[in-house]
């Protein structure tokens, strides 16, 4: 199961969002992958692979749920897309 999703932070998925990206994908029911589409994607719980990816502001990311995740995992991985859509940046931004 795949996502699509667009990055929202201004200054991209590094640092700051990216850390508060990782701990929600630790978080979440299954373990997710996460790259840019038609490339290979890392390990979404690895700080150092998501920054790797070294992706920016406006950029199209999948999120890609690992082999037979049950059914709640859909939920996690839809929480995630919209965590990466939003601007992490801002001040007062939480990570749920």
């Amino acid at each position: 199961m795949t996502v699509r999703t667009t990055v929202g932070s201004a200054s991209g998925l590094h640092a700051r969002p990216a850390s508060l990206f990782v701990q929600a994908a630790v978080r979440a029911a299954a373990p997710v992958r996460i790259g840019r589409p038609g490339e290979a994607a890392v390990d979404a719980r690895s700080l150092l692979s998501v920054m790797s990816l070294a992706a920016r502001h406006g950029e199209e990311l999948e999120l890609t749920l690992a082999e037979g995740a049950e059914d709640g995992a859909r939920a996690a991985l839809d929480e995630l897309a919209a965590l990466l859509r939003q601007d992490l940046d801002a001040a007062g931004q939480v990570a749920r």
